[in-house]
């Protein structure tokens, strides 16, 4: 009877720890997306912090704009060294630089842009607002009449929207360029820059770069939005800027992976 009890007990501890869990998540959802309303209702206020967005804009498109390159450029090369030998046994040799282009601009670059910017970018904000809420310093922004949803939100999220797609932008190519050496390179594919770029020219549209850009567009605003949030709910000194910056970037890329498939099915849609 002891035991069965013990069992029952322990089963109705995990329900509700889970149980709270969940309310935790969705009490968190909704107070990001409280914080984005917030911040788009500041907008109008956005031409005063132009200065601070300036700065956000050098550190998150300038200082990244090399890792992204670089990244962006082997990304290209790997999705050939994969996919070109397959698809010239099978004959098809024409695809090789459209399917190569297509995936890059729809799909793999403003994915793993995102989710780059959301480590480099995201968890340095956590941090910094973090460790602002811990030190009191957000309280003396509202002592001294400054809304610290223009000072510190807003500026970090407009500069992320803008910095993003830009940078989207700049992977594209890189991540062609990547995929045509490789192409002209490797011994088992065997096609030319000429080639690749001429076949890529007839499967990519423009469209397909707007919906890369309205892709990085839209996580920008989760990653802002989501960083900032953690880092208004930083507590417990050191341990809890970590905890926050940690947080911020799991669910920025969390939040990327889940919005990437409601965005890829809606813009299939309007397609059609």
């Amino acid at each position: 009877m002891r035991r069965n009890r013990n069992r029952e007990y322990h089963c109705e501890f995990d329900f509700r720890t889970c149980y709270l869990r969940v309310m935790r998540v969705f009490q968190g959802i909704g107070e990001a997306m409280e914080l984005l309303w917030q911040t788009g209702c500041s907008l109008p206020f956005a031409v005063r912090q132009r200065e601070k967005i300036y700065e956000q804009l050098v550190v998150i498109g300038n200082e990244s704009l090399l890792v992204v390159c670089v990244v962006s450029l082997f990304i290209g090369a790997v999705l050939m060294l994969q996919t070109g030998p397959v698809l010239v046994e099978r004959g098809l040799v024409s695809y090789v630089g459209g399917l190569v282009g297509y995936s890059i601009v729809r799909e793999l670059a403003p994915v793993l842009i995102s989710i780059l910017i959301a480590g480099r970018i995201g968890s340095a904000m956590a941090s910094e607002i973090g460790a602002m809420q811990v030190f009191e310093e957000v309280d003396a922004l509202r002592t001294l009449n400054i809304d610290p949803i223009n000072y510190l939100v807003l500026p970090r999220i407009v500069a992320l929207a803008v910095a993003l797609p830009t940078l989207l932008l700049f992977a594209v190519p890189t991540g062609w360029l990547g995929g045509a050496v490789v192409a002209a390179v490797n011994h088992r594919i065997r096609v030319t820059p000429q080639a690749f770029f001429e076949e890529l020219r007839d499967v990519v549209r423009l469209r397909d770069l707007a919906h890369g850009l309205v892709k990085t567009l839209v996580f920008a605003l989760f990653i802002g939005t989501i960083s900032c949030h953690q880092g208004f709910a930083t507590k417990g000194g050191p341990q809890g800027i970590g905890r926050s910056a940690t947080r911020a970037v799991v669910f920025s890329i969390v939040a990327i992976v889940i919005v990437d498939y409601m965005l890829s099915r809606f813009l299939m849609l309007s397609e059609e």
